[in-house]
């Protein structure tokens, strides 16, 4: 895994100014996500879709804690280096790495997941968002 000097080396990272504004527009996206993965049946066709919505639902808290916290993250990778070394919580980056993996293995080499696998999935990654919100907004 990449480390967050090596993140900031290759200009993964950069600082970033603290901006409500972002920080609130990024959890009010995050929140239409998980409104519109609920509209959603879970079904063979919309497993994997699903997964991919609550991944990103995820992903832009962690985008709005890092803008918290004073930085623009450009790589998903990264995130897990900020969990880890920034936010000091080894769990948190290693959950949200192992989401990271299962959501590239979706997009980038069509693995399908059958819908009891997906929900256990989505249930764990609503955990870590309702985790990271409360410890952190």
């Amino acid at each position: 895994m990449i480390d967050w000097k090596e993140c900031i080396s290759k200009r993964f990272v950069k600082e970033a100014k603290t901006d409500e504004n972002v920080i609130n527009s990024l959890v009010k996206t995050s929140k239409d996500k998980i409104y519109s993965n609920d509209k959603l049946e879970l079904d063979k066709f919309t497993a994997s879709t699903k997964i991919t919505i609550v991944y990103d639902s995820l992903r832009e808290i962690l985008e709005a804690l890092a803008i918290k916290k004073g930085f623009k993250i450009y790589n998903h990778e990264c995130f897990c280096a900020f969990l880890e070394e920034v936010c000091q919580d080894k769990f948190y980056s290693q959950e949200f790495d192992k989401f990271r993996k299962i959501r590239n293995q979706i997009n980038y080499y069509g693995k399908n997941i059958v819908p009891d696998e997906a929900r256990i999935i989505i249930k764990e990654i609503f955990e870590l968002r309702r985790q990271i919100l409360s410890k952190y907004f």
